[in-house]
């Protein structure tokens, strides 16, 4: 007979995976894998017409090709693949930024990578001492263009010094790309090397502010969170507002700080998926800390220990409207947390002494101010968030993404 408890823990385990996937992140799993359902039952392979194709963009001027192109995909491993590797990494990324910022953000990065895809091709194909012409009648599909961006975007957001390839091997995080590029072209066949380098090239000028013409601020995105035809969407849990959060989200928090390895293909899709394996001699436990969070509160892609339940806490709290609001009363809620009592007392100081516009202590590098300057944040601001968090960049991320709403 089969096992009730076991097939019942699976559905519950794989409903609760699913629930804790953002907004904008499920959306365009199911978009991505209902297009490549329908082409399958139709038997529509005929991708030449809707693929990234430089040729019909010079000459019939097919812009349209830039976002069809990354919502197909060839194959069913090639839109499995892209999708498990989204889930993790979109996730991180629309909480940091808000559902409405991380999709215009997916629009700026297609339109940088089809624009640097078509310049690249263009001047080698028609250079004048060895032309390669094949570029311009290459046939480009897919949705891992934008993944290498946003792979970019989350390592410099981390921190992190090294990264992990497939578990097998540290490079430093600033290769970290460039080495997925190279591990893919060898392994893989018709993989697009131009596709996937203007996707780095795209993440690496958002991130260093290339494109911050381009970024509208937080006004911007609060008008389309409160237009009437968007507030069904605004008032399902897994909606993220770009102020930081929803305040009656469920959404369990994610974190990757104190991780060496990357959060997309160093082994977490595998402990995002047996995260919902139903196991034998295990106990729920249920969360304490916040009744926002139903159930276990298992962390997506985290390993339960000390340090990591104390991070999702914190970002809970951080996200709940009914705390103080003020600059200087989160930052007060951030270094309760995280710092002990004598080094709350100098954060306290700090956030007190940007709060009346004098000088702050110096408490991260240049660099580290610079990646969130080059987000658009004032820098009195940065720097009150980085004394607040005692270093942490992405919990300064948060604070500063409160302050703005």
């Amino acid at each position: 007979m089969p096992n009730i408890v076991s097939e019942a823990g699976l559905q519950t385990r794989a409903g609760q995976w699913w629930d804790s996937i953002p907004f904008l992140t499920s959306a365009v799993v199911i978009v991505c894998g209902v297009i490549y359902l329908i082409c399958l039952l139709v038997g529509y392979d005929s991708f030449y017409e809707v693929c990234f194709l430089p040729e019909a963009i010079v000459s019939h001027f097919q812009v349209y090709r830039i976002y069809t192109s990354i919502i197909f995909h060839g194959s069913l491993l090639h839109v499995l693949f892209n999708m498990l590797a989204l889930v993790p990494l979109g996730s991180e990324l629309e909480r940091i930024m808000g559902s409405i910022r991380m999709l215009y953000t997916i629009i700026l990065l297609a339109t940088s990578n089809a624009i640097f895809h078509l310049i690249i091709a263009l001047v080698v194909a028609h250079n004048p001492f060895h032309p390669f012409e094949h570029l311009m009648n290459e046939c480009a599909i897919g949705f891992s263009g934008i993944l290498f961006s946003m792979i970019v975007i989350e390592t410099s957001l981390s921190g992190v010094q090294s990264r992990s390839v497939f578990g097998l091997f540290n490079v430093p995080a600033k290769w970290y790309a460039f080495i997925l590029l190279v591990v893919f072209q060898l392994l893989m066949t018709n993989v697009s090397l131009l596709g996937h380098l203007c996707g780095i090239l795209s993440g690496f000028a958002y991130t260093f502010g290339l494109f911050n013409f381009l970024i509208p601020g937080p006004s911007f995105y609060t008008a389309i969170e409160s237009s009437s035809w968007l507030a069904s969407c605004v008032r399902r849990p897994k909606f993220i507002l770009c102020s930081g959060g929803n305040p009656s989200a469920y959404i369990p928090t994610y974190t990757a700080q104190n991780s060496s390895s990357g959060a997309l293909f160093s082994g977490n899709i595998w402990r995002n998926l047996s995260s919902w394996m139903p196991q034998r001699g295990t106990t729920a436990q249920p969360a304490q800390d916040d009744p926002r969070f139903p159930g276990r509160g298992r962390t997506l892609g985290s390993v339960q220990n000390t340090a990591v339940n104390s991070d999702s806490n914190l970002q809970a709290r951080l996200l709940d409207n009914s705390r103080p609001t003020s600059p200087s009363d989160i930052a007060a809620a951030v270094a309760g947390e995280r710092l002990s009592n004598e080094r709350q007392l100098q954060v306290n100081d700090a956030v007190a002494v940007g709060a009346g516009g004098y000088p702050l202590p110096q408490v991260a590098s240049e660099e580290q101010i610079q990646k969130l300057l080059s987000m658009g944040f004032e820098r009195t601001q940065v720097e009150v968030a980085i004394a607040a968090a005692d270093g942490d960049l992405n919990v300064a991320v948060e604070i500063l993404m409160s302050q703005q709403g």
